[in-house]
């Protein structure tokens, strides 16, 4: 099972890079802004149950999708990168196996304990 959803978040890693070259925006962009979503770790110099929901929220593919479509549909250029960038960002780290965040600590994710 872990394989399978391995190759299905290197699907949406895919799709996210089909998506970004659909934005007309240059390659670089992609590579620069990829790792913004791990902003959300900062709430975790708060505490973990903080740390878990900023973490989530800057890594749910759910949140992204919806971000994407809310900038394409209302022709908002830098939104749609935004979610098109959280969302790929979030699959690669669901390849990782780096999962949403439980609010007893950081290594607890809905994939498993992290070692």
């Amino acid at each position: 099972m872990k394989i399978l959803l391995q190759l299905e978040m290197i699907a949406v890693v895919v799709l996210s890079v089909w998506l970004f070259s659909m934005t007309g925006f240059v390659w670089w962009w992609f590579l620069v802004l990829f790792l913004v979503p791990d902003i959300g770790m900062v709430g975790y110099v708060v505490g973990p149950r903080v740390g878990a929901l900023t973490y989530n929220l800057t890594h749910h593919m759910g949140l992204a999708t919806l971000i994407i479509i809310i900038g394409a549909t209302q022709a908002l250029p830098l939104v749609e990168l935004a979610g098109i960038i959280m969302l790929g960002h979030s699959a690669f780290d669901r390849v990782l196996g780096y999962g949403l965040k439980y609010s007893d600590s950081f290594k607890h994710t809905h994939l498993g304990w992290l070692k």
